[in-house]
C-alpha cells in the first residue's frame, strides 16, 4: 500500500516538489552559511519523493533561531505554497483526499523544518523524543 501511495503521490506533484527542495538546496549549499538550510531542503527532498511509510518526530531544541530564519529568508514560505497548492488539487476528487492531506501535513513541516527527524513507520516507537 505504501508503494501505491508513494507512486500516485509523485504523478499529483510530490516528484516536481521534490524537485523543488533539490534545486533550492544545491542553491543553498553554494555557501558555507547555507549549508545547514541546504541539508535540511535535501531531508525535504527525499521526504516529499516517498512520504508514506515515514513518521517526522519534532525534536525541539535551539532549532528556533534555524527555523526563524528559514521563514524570514522566504525558503520555507514558498515551498509551503506550493505544498498548499497540490493539497487543494489533491482535494478536488474523493481518490485524492490522503494525498491532499499529506500535502498540508509537509506545508507545515516545510514551514518549520528543524528540530524534526524523519524516520521510517517501522522505527517510529523506537525512536527517543
Amino acid at each position: 500500500m505504501r508503494l501505491f501511495g508513494n507512486i500516485v503521490w509523485l504523478l499529483f506533484g510530490g516528484l516536481l516538489l521534490a524537485a523543488s527542495w533539490f534545486f533550492i538546496g544545491l542553491l543553498l549549499c553554494v555557501s558555507i552559511v547555507g549549508i545547514p538550510f541546504g541539508i535540511q531542503a535535501f531531508k525535504m527532498a527525499s521526504l516529499t519523493l516517498t512520504p508514506f511509510g515515514k513518521r517526522v518526530i519534532n525534536r525541539g531544541g535551539v532549532s528556533t533561531i534555524w527555523n526563524l530564519l528559514w521563514i524570514v529568508l522566504l525558503i520555507g514560505p514558498m515551498l509551503a505554497l506550493g505544498y498548499v497548492i497540490s493539497g487543494f488539487i489533491c482535494c478536488c476528487t474523493i481518490v485524492g483526499i490522503p494525498f491532499g492531506i499529506q500535502a498540508f501535513k509537509m506545508a507545515k513541516l516545510a514551514l518549520w523544518p528543524f528540530g524534526s527527524e524523519i524516520v521510517e513507520d517501522v522505527y517510529a516507537p523506537y525512536v527517543r523524543r
